[in-house]
């Protein structure tokens, strides 16, 4: 073996590199940019669960404990009056949870929680703080009162507003956002590679030779994909539901809708992109630039209300926000069409696919690349 002749063929690769300033950046400035995202994202001041207290009793150790659920670190309390609708007030996001702190001197009594049931740091954060109240609470009202009495008895119902009475795990809460990542990302790839093999085919060409439009093109090459899109969300959907048993409680008819919408973006995405890149290994270099950025500020592993504010803004224009944000309000919250954030949701996802739909056919070459 020639160490002279492995080393040309070093040099020769290395070389290659050199000149391909895409590739460079794909391997040494992305995963920069990634890795700074994972820091702003799981590093972030997450603000404390807003908690409204509803004090029924006027007692001293009710009085005692509501105030120490006023002083708590770990939460951020707001009193409510019997008037608010609290059960309202967590569906429009005003609050996160609310406690009920009973008439404590009459007997044993029962602390209501209800927490919004699809935030797994509220749920936890939530009833460990009310603890914490409750020792303290007790503490100031047995330090003014006659030391005979005895400490009062006291019982917690924790329950979710979303998912009654199921407990819902992790998969539960991020498996119907992660369906609709998995088909777009998975329709992309397919279909960026597929297209930039029909322009390396000469397909591309012949058929831009022709009298047809470059939005016919375009969309009958879409309409191709979407049939094969169609059937892989409604497979992963179903076997979503029926074998993993995702907890839903919304329509199957409406998330299908979303993932339809969802697949839709994704192939004219892939049509788009495909048009910017010479080799099926060009197309995928567009996978960590394009893609990945998106599905971490999606709101799927950190919600968007806990990024840095700058970042909120850049989350708050990608699509893919607003697909994870439907497809938890319809499965999680069970929220329909009536719904202003579904409408809202499903409206971006449609602007999105019209907006793709044009990139790609005014961006459509007739030279093959």
């Amino acid at each position: 073996m020639s160490l002279r002749r492995t080393f040309a063929i070093t040099a020769r690769l290395l070389a290659q590199f050199r000149h391909d300033p895409r590739t460079l950046a794909i391997l040494f400035v992305t995963p920069l940019v990634l890795l700074t995202l994972f820091a702003l994202l799981f590093r972030a001041d997450v603000p404390d669960p807003r908690v409204g207290v509803l004090l029924e009793g006027s007692d001293a150790f009710a009085t005692s404990l509501a105030e120490a659920l006023d002083d708590s670190d770990a939460i951020s309390a707001m009193r409510l009056s019997e008037d608010d609708d609290a059960d309202a007030l967590i569906r429009d996001g005003t609050i996160d949870a609310y406690i009920v702190v009973p008439n404590i001197a009459t007997g044993p009594s029962t602390i209501e929680v209800v927490v919004e049931g699809t935030d797994p740091r509220v749920s936890a954060i939530v009833p460990a703080a009310l603890q914490t109240a409750v020792l303290e609470g007790l503490s100031r009202a047995l330090a003014t009162l006659p030391t005979q009495l005895m400490q009062p008895e006291l019982h917690v119902d924790v329950r979710s507003l979303y998912g009654g009475d199921e407990e819902l795990d992790t998969l539960d809460l991020i498996g119907g956002p992660f369906i609709g990542l998995l088909v777009f990302f998975l329709v992309y790839v397919v279909t960026s590679v597929s297209f930039l093999r029909e322009r390396s085919l000469g397909t591309l060409e012949r058929l831009m030779a022709s009298p047809l439009r470059r939005a016919e093109i375009v969309l009958g090459y879409a309409l191709g994909f979407m049939v094969v899109a169609l059937v892989q969300s409604a497979e992963v959907l179903l076997f979503g539901l029926l074998v993993l048993d995702l907890y839903n409680a919304g329509s199957i008819w409406l998330l299908f809708g979303i993932e339809v919408l969802l697949a839709l973006g994704a192939v004219n995405l892939g049509i788009l992109l495909s048009t910017f890149a010479r080799t099926e290994f060009e197309a995928v270099q567009f996978i960590p630039l394009v893609i990945v950025p998106q599905l971490l500020l999606s709101g799927l592993l950190v919600p968007v209300s806990s990024e840095p504010e700058w970042l909120q803004v850049v989350s708050n224009v990608l699509p893919l926000t607003y697909a994870v944000d439907a497809l938890q309000e319809v499965m999680l919250r069970g929220a329909d069409l009536s719904s202003a954030t579904v409408q809202r949701d499903i409206a971006v996802l449609a602007g999105f696919c019209v907006l793709v739909i044009g990139a790609a056919s005014l961006t459509l070459r007739r030279e093959v690349a």
